[in-house]
């Protein structure tokens, strides 16, 4: 009987390594009968056509199944249906309800461009489940009724017996039983960068992870090298590739679950609660106060807000004029509650971020989703992959030791297939003699060039190099002034090192008259962990065989060493065997993987045809000396993590890898403390774990550690979505990066996905939300530069916009007061007037504000507060101060022409049209217009540092009475953003017909020494406001009693809270909880 499916396909409980059809055991933890017999499977003639048939009508088919589609009219409604774009519509209703066709036909454009952009953004994300499908093999070769066929992967069923080749990519999960020298490259699936040998005789335990399942052979992984049976156990969605597959499109139920009782029964009112907020979740969605990132979220929340202002301000004027239905009265309600609207809002960020996208792609930084250039700058954690991510995803032998000689250290290139990169250092100490500095670096010895290694030496060093070469497989050789290689990642390492010595493979066996022929190949082989090749050297005619593999196994085949260079060999010594194994755990401890290179002359009559026993070859070997390699992190690593901590964002490594290798890594880059020693005990160990100890934790467990861990070894995909679940319960907000298919999960549970464009497959760049052109991490750190500066300048021409309207709405409140003789309020802004400053004349500014360069510290700050937002105390109060000043002096200028200079005289219907009782007022109307105008100018310029003078943005120039200039020439729009402003004032105001039909205001003259001195106030104000600031920031900085952030060691400051020594939990908490700190200078 089958299980019963879930809505996914997935069949109820089931779990990683389990069959279709439940097992007594996962099929790694069985052996090869005990799972052939579960399954139902003949390992000799396969399933018969009959069965299978019943296994396909029974199971499905052996695919990914169909993800639900987003059709094309639920991606516009969804650009639509958010709270922004409906309080645009409706700005645009209002204005072609007052007949201002212009304003309304220039909303209706923006709509439309907002809606167009973001649709074409979504609907590239669907594509990522054809993307998954893709890798899927399209065939796949199985023996049915005794006899090999090829079928459709599709018709794949559990119980077949598929073989597998190199170079074929696995059809389905399948439990290995016959394999010969089998490799399969996972890294894809599991992260891990080298092919993984495969061992069909094995088994293990049920909690163990995907990557050390060694008899398991996955779906979608390609076989490197060798070949293999296997006995399908799972296919489509119960596939590992296709639980990732189910994680993509897994959502989010949209109907709220009733609450029921152990019983499973419900009360009514349980019911009418569930629908409701089934309901209210809709609705939220719908207008997009619960969806996308936090500082949209609150924009959405605001514009909600906002419209609800401007509502209650139309009925205030309203109700003012006792609810008269004149036209007057309905159009000062009108304007008043336009005033409220930020009809450019939406305009302006979406064009911030399409210039921020430009700017990334320059970087190297490919953005797929608007949403995630603002998100980025409130970045906490970035959880990222290791291989191919932070390192190169290469082998580089990294150390050498030959006992006769010493230790070789090759220092750590940036071209890894490049030997004449980098340099060599020798001293005659043994690895695990090296000492170490008080950094934690080593005294590796002097830099020798390698032809005086050479020459000063005798035999011992070129046995080495000669064993290094033969006994490989790789080539490495220059074209076109660029070094290739080809081969299995370790061999090429290997070669490479060999050939720095000049030792390269092709020069001694290629060429007409080669040194060296080869005669046969024991490959690789997981039971004796060794390879060995025989050679004839040419000029003597001897046989000698090269062997390279595992220490432990080589250790048993050799039975003597050469302890000096005069190539006189001596017995291997039980001492000597612990100081091998002493050299092997200490370049172990480094992170390397350490192999052994041995050799011995063959005898003459040694048969060389026919099968060649391996026992008869890998005996009596002379042991030469050992090789460790690693996969070098890349040079800009280390820098980068360096800069993401002095941004205040913590960086963890999620990776396949060795525990060792994922330590050793980790502290060369950065990501965990060099001084560990001073870290508290239960700290450091949650620092470093392994997937299987951080799996076996419960939710609560992992809520409970005293940090989440910066290291995870040996993950799976289900590892990382919980890491990322795991910080969004401590309010992180957290980036992931990735390359392989084993990321896309946690790409898209993370707050911002970042994809590797090279190395990237198709998936995880399509679950992504920012893609990385050159697979360089320190791209990152641009990025979350790019990302801070986006959010400062979204703060700032927010800031510019909001406290335009609470000027506009002030104006218009208080003006309320001003009456003429029928007892109707006069508007001293008029509509036109007020829909021409927000969209004409404040919209270019605000996108010049967009287009800011990044201030100074902008790395050097903590992340900005989630809570928050842009919407800080300081903005608020900022918002607040510049809006009632703009109003005051508003009121005061169209006070002073009306009644200073004008008799008081407020017409009749000077609302509606120009007439000759109206001059004054259409006088005092243009006033108010200009230094407003004037004002959101000035207010531009003004907005580029929060705190800092206009006069004095760049503290530390000798340009006294200067600088100014050359800081608003920096940001051109901007500049010609604010010219243009101004210039487009005059014919608005001069123009006859245009002036008094349209904006209800009429031309001036003497009025404009009003507006001189009005500007002359305001820029005023706006400078002792900005100096109290900085007055009082500097007071706050001066009284904490807490280091100022930017005055400690990097180190210190990114592990302040887990050192025993700087305070305790109380200083780094402190620091981590800090509120960023702008200058104050």
């Amino acid at each position: 009987m089958s299980k019963k499916k879930s809505s996914t396909g997935v069949p109820e409980g089931h779990v990683s390594g389990q069959s279709n059809k439940p097992l007594s055991r996962p099929a790694h933890a069985l052996t090869v009968d005990q799972c052939a017999h579960e399954l139902e499977a003949d390992q000799n003639n396969g399933l018969s056509a009959a069965v299978a048939k019943e296994r396909l009508d029974q199971w499905g088919p052996n695919d990914l199944g169909d993800s639900e589609g987003v059709s094309a009219w639920k991606i516009v409604v969804a650009q639509v249906a958010n709270a922004m774009t409906l309080v645009l519509i409706l700005a645009m209703a209002v204005s072609f309800g007052i007949k201002s066709w212009i304003e309304g036909g220039v909303v209706a454009l923006v709509i439309l461009l907002n809606i167009t952009v973001g649709f074409f953004q979504e609907y590239s994300a669907e594509k990522t489940m054809d993307s998954l499908r893709s890798l899927s093999s399209p065939t796949a070769s199985v023996i049915r009724d005794g006899d090999a066929v090829v079928i459709p992967s599709g018709e794949l069923v559990i119980g077949d017996i598929v073989e597998l080749k190199t170079g074929d990519t696995i059809p389905a999960d399948i439990r290995v039983f016959e394999d010969v020298n089998f490799e399969t490259d996972e890294a894809l699936l599991t992260g891990e960068s080298l092919p993984v040998r495969k061992n069909a005789k094995a088994t293990f335990d049920d909690a163990t992870g995907p990557g050390d399942r060694l008899n398991v052979g996955y779906s979608s992984s390609t076989v490197t090298k060798g070949r293999a049976k296997g006995i399908v156990f799972a296919t489509g969605v119960c596939t590992e590739v296709g639980a990732i597959a189910v994680a993509l499109r897994d959502k989010d139920s949209k109907v709220r679950p009733v609450k029921r009782k152990p019983d499973g029964s419900a009360k009514p009112h349980r019911y009418l609660e569930a629908y409701t907020l089934t309901m209210t979740d809709a609705i939220g969605k719908f207008l997009g106060v619960n969806v996308g990132t936090p500082l949209q979220r609150k924009l959405s929340k605001l514009a909600l807000l906002l419209f609800g202002i401007a509502v209650v301000c139309a009925i205030i004027v309203l109700a003012a004029n006792r609810f008269m239905p004149e036209q007057e009265v309905i159009i000062y309600a009108v304007a008043t509650g336009l005033s409220m609207i930020p009809a450019s809002l939406v305009v302006v960020l979406t064009i911030t971020m399409a210039a921020g996208t430009k700017r990334m792609v320059q970087r190297g930084v490919i953005v797929r989703n608007l949403k995630s250039l603002e998100a980025l700058g409130a970045v906490t954690d970035i959880c990222s992959d290791k291989t191919g991510t932070l390192t190169q995803g290469k082998m580089v032998a990294k150390k050498a030791w030959i006992p006769a000689l010493g230790t070789y250290t090759v220092d750590t290139s940036s071209k890894p297939f490049d030997p004449t990169a980098g340099k060599i250092l020798f001293t005659d100490r043994q690895p695990h003699q090296v000492a170490r500095k008080e950094d934690g670096t080593e005294t590796n010895g002097s830099v020798l060039e390698p032809e005086k290694l050479l020459s000063s030496g005798k035999s011992a060093l070129v046995e080495y190099l000669r064993i290094a070469s033969l006994a490989n497989l790789a080539t490495v050789q220059q074209k076109d002034g660029e070094w290739h290689a080809r081969g299995d990642p370790t061999e090429i390492a290997i070669q490479v090192l060999a050939a720095r010595f000049d030792w390269n493979r092709l020069k001694f066996v290629t060429g007409q008259q080669p040194e060296w022929t080869q005669v046969a190949e024991l490959p690789f082989d997981s039971d004796v962990k060794r390879m060995s090749v025989i050679f004839k050297e040419e000029s003597s005619g001897d046989l000698f065989a090269f062997t390279k593999g595992a220490v432990e196994r080589m250790m048993g085949a050799c039975t003597s060493y050469c302890p000096s260079d005069d190539g006189e060999t001596a017995e291997m010594t039980s001492e000597f065997r612990e100081t091998i194994l002493k050299n092997t755990e200490s370049l172990a401890g480094m992170g390397l993987r350490v192999l052994a290179l041995a050799s011995r002359k063959l005898d003459a009559e040694f048969a060389t045809t026919g099968d060649i026993d391996r026992a008869s070859v890998e005996h009596d070997l002379v042991f030469r000396g050992l090789v460790g390699l690693y996969d070098p992190p890349r040079p800009e690593s280390k820098p980068a993590v360096r800069s993401c901590h002095e941004a205040g964002i913590a960086v963890h490594m999620l990776t396949g890898d060795h525990p060792e290798t994922a330590r050793a890594i980790a502290v060369e880059v950065g990501i965990l403390p060099s001084r560990m020693g001073r870290v508290r005990h239960d700290i450091a160990q949650s620092m470093v774990m392994t997937a299987s100890e951080f799996d076996a934790l419960t939710d609560d467990q992992v809520d409970q550690l005293p940090v989440l861990p910066l290291v995870i070894a040996r993950c799976a995909p289900n590892t990382k979505v919980r890491m990322i679940e795991a910080l969004h319960r401590r309010n992180k907000f957290c980036a992931m990066t990735g390359d392989g298919v084993n990321d896309s999960p946690s790409l898209r549970r993370a707050d911002v996905g970042i994809a590797m464009g090279q190395a990237g497959s198709d998936v995880a760049k399509e679950a992504s939300d920012v893609v990385l052109a050159d697979d360089n991490f320190a791209s990152i750190v641009a990025a979350i530069e790019e990302g801070r500066r986006i959010f400062d300048n979204i703060q700032k021409f927010v800031l510019h916009v909001l406290a335009e309207n609470i000027a506009q709405a002030g104006t218009l409140l208080i003006g309320l007061v001003f009456r003429d003789a029928s007892q109707l309020s006069v508007f001293p802004l008029a509509p036109v007037e007020i829909v021409w400053i927000i969209m004409i004349t404040s919209g270019m500014p605000d996108m010049g504000l967009g287009f800011e360069r990044a201030v100074p510290d902008v790395m050097t700050r903590p992340p900005q507060s989630l809570k928050t937002g842009i919407f800080d105390a300081e903005f608020l109060v900022d918002m607040v101060v510049y809006g009632l000043w703009i109003a005051a002096l508003c009121l005061a200028s169209f006070s002073l022409v009306v009644f200073g200079f004008g008799g008081g005289n407020l017409g009749h219907n000077c609302n509606d049209s120009y007439s000759e009782s109206c001059d004054t007022v259409f006088r005092a109307r243009a006033t108010t217009f200009a230094c407003l105008t004037w004002f959101a100018l000035f207010l531009a310029w003004e907005m580029i540092d929060r705190r800092r003078s206009f006069f004095r943005m760049q503290p530390d120039s000798k340009r006294y009475l200067t600088q100014w200039m050359v800081d608003i020439w920096a940001n051109k729009f901007l500049f010609w953003a604010v010219i243009f402003g101004f210039v487009t004032l005059f014919p608005v105001v001069y123009i006859p017909v245009i002036n008094t039909a349209v904006f209800k205001h009429s031309g001036i003259t003497w009025e404009w020494g009003i507006v001189f001195v009005s500007a002359a106030l305001f820029i005023g104000g706006v400078e002792a406001w900005k100096w109290a600031k900085r007055v009082f920031f500097r007071h706050s900085r001066r009284s904490d009693r807490i280091a100022s952030w930017k005055d400690m060691d990097v180190e210190e400051r990114t592990f302040a809270e887990f050192f025993t020594d700087t305070g305790g939990d109380s200083t780094g908490q402190a620091l981590r909880e800090k509120a960023p700190i702008q200058p104050v200078d």
